[in-house]
Parts: structure tokens; C-alpha cells; sequence
């Protein structure tokens, strides 16, 4: 039994000599990086594209590369509350007020609450979330749970199939490894047909993070209680806690983290504060 353990140690030490090698490998084929590239590519970071891409190191980077590309035209990190705050008016996404039993950063999604038709400005704001979600991630946790609550939704209310391909790609491309698991709590039955569509926009690891969960089933009663407590899950999740959204004391701390977004990326400016810059390496 003692060998046993030895072979298990060793082993383990054997797969992250292995890990950190390649992650060298990848920051090495990067080239020299400067500002936000060189921010945003921590060890961390590369590594969470690696286990995307199968720890192959030139699909990675090919991936990485796609990224720093992107966010250098979309300037995810730049998005400000008031640029997006009439997406949130009703709460259909916003920041929940608790994490998962493994202390993840939560999103409530509510798509039967749709108000906006602008499907460029709704990613917007998905993109804003998703940036603040991992801004406010606690030290040593990188990934985030999604919760999405299917009241009142309809095939009126429903995301527009070019719209739910969009946030799919950015999702998967460009925060590769950031969301750790999705509950879909009650789905409709005509949502099955819509699903048959969007899932065919999800690879593999994506797909298998989605969960189908039902109030009246008990496999999905223990699921959730595995990944939360339920004192703090809202009863629309079949949780005791009351889910409250207020968009006012919503946007005040949406403002606040506008601040410490500005300081960890280095920008200068904040709707009308200025703030001093103090970039720091992003996890």
C-alpha cells in the first residue's frame, strides 16, 4: 500500500512537470508580449487553454492567438455598467449575491425576461458580466457557475439562434475553461427543439457542462445540492432564499467594480471618474 502511494505521488509530480513544460513551451511560442497580452497571459491563462485544446500546444496558441485578437477590437475589459445598464433593468443576467459550495462566482440568467432587441448590445452586455464575474472570482477559483431560470420564457422571449451561437463562441473561444458548470432548471418542452439547434454551437467539454435539471426530479434535487446550499439558492432554483433584483443597488455595485476593473487593467478613465492606473496580472 505504501508503494502504492509512492507510484501515485510520483506520477502526479510526473503529469505537472509534464503541464508546466508545455505551458512553457506555449508562452515561449507567444513570442515577446507587451501591456494587456502580456497581462492577460499568465500561467494560469495559458493553461486553461491548454486543457481546451487536449494540451496540444499548437492548437492552443492558435486559439490564445484568435483571443488576444479579439479582445484587442472588442476591448471586453473596457465595457462599462452605463454602456449596458438598460439590458439589466429587468434582470434577465446579473451577478448573484452568493458563490457554489466550491465558492465559484454565479450568474442568474433569466431569458423569459428579455427587454431589448439589439442583439449586438445584449452580447455586450453577457461579455460585461462575464468580465465581472471573473473580477470578482475569490482567490484560487477560476471558473464560474451559470443558473438559468426558464419562468416566463417563451418562443417570444426566446434569444434569436444567431444571437445564442454568438455568446456560444465567444464563450467557448475566448474564455475557454471559465465556466465550470450551467444548470438549466425547468426547461419547457419547447425549448427541446430550440436546444436541438443551439447544442450543435457547444463542443464537447461545453456540452457535457450543461445540465437539465427539473424541480420534481429527485437526481436533480441532489445535483443541486451538491454544487450549492441551499439556504442561499433562491426558491426559483429550489433553494429557501428569496431572489431579489434590484436594479439600482445592482448598478451602484456594478459602478464600484467599474472602478476596480479600471485599476487592475491600467485605464485611465470611468465614465466621468478618472482613476490612476495600477495594472495588474489578471488569474
Amino acid at each position: 500500500m505504501l508503494s502504492r502511494k509512492r507510484y501515485t505521488g510520483q506520477n502526479k509530480g510526473n503529469v505537472e512537470n509534464i503541464e508546466e513544460q508545455k505551458i512553457n513551451v506555449l508562452k515561449t511560442s507567444l513570442g515577446s508580449l507587451s501591456g494587456r497580452n502580456l497581462q492577460y497571459c499568465t500561467d494560469e491563462c495559458l493553461k486553461r487553454y491548454l486543457v481546451a485544446r487536449n494540451w496540444n500546444v499548437d492548437k492552443a496558441k492558435k486559439m490564445l492567438e484568435d483571443t488576444l485578437k479579439w479582445r484587442s477590437s472588442y476591448k471586453p475589459e473596457e465595457i462599462r455598467w452605463h454602456e449596458v445598464a438598460v439590458e439589466g433593468e429587468t434582470g434577465k443576467v446579473f451577478r448573484a449575491n452568493f458563490h457554489d459550495r466550491y465558492g465559484r462566482t454565479v450568474l442568474i440568467l433569466r431569458p423569459g425576461l428579455q427587454n431589448t432587441s439589439s442583439i449586438e448590445n445584449q452580447i455586450k452586455h453577457l461579455v460585461y458580466l462575464i468580465e465581472n464575474a471573473i473580477l470578482n472570482l475569490p482567490q484560487g477559483q477560476e471558473q464560474m457557475a451559470w443558473l438559468i431560470d426558464f419562468t416566463g420564457w417563451s418562443l417570444s422571449t426566446n434569444v434569436p439562434i444567431k444571437s445564442a451561437r454568438d455568446s456560444a463562441n465567444i464563450l467557448q473561444n475566448h474564455y475557454p475553461e471559465r465556466l465550470a458548470i450551467a444548470f438549466l432548471y425547468n426547461p419547457p418542452r419547447m425549448f427541446e427543439a430550440f436546444w436541438k439547434v443551439v447544442k450543435y454551437f457547444l463542443d464537447q467539454k461545453t456540452f457535457d457542462k450543461v445540465k437539465f435539471v427539473y424541480s420534481n426530479n429527485k437526481d436533480s434535487i441532489e445535483l443541486m445540492s451538491t454544487f450549492f446550499d441551499v439556504n442561499n439558492l433562491p426558491t426559483e432554483f429550489g433553494g429557501k432564499a428569496t431572489l431579489q433584483y434590484d436594479h439600482e443597488e445592482f448598478s451602484r455595485q456594478m459602478t464600484e467594480d467599474d472602478l476596480k476593473s479600471a485599476n487592475v487593467w491600467g485605464s485611465t478613465q470611468v465614465g466621468e471618474l478618472d482613476v490612476k492606473p495600477v495594472a495588474q496580472p489578471v488569474n
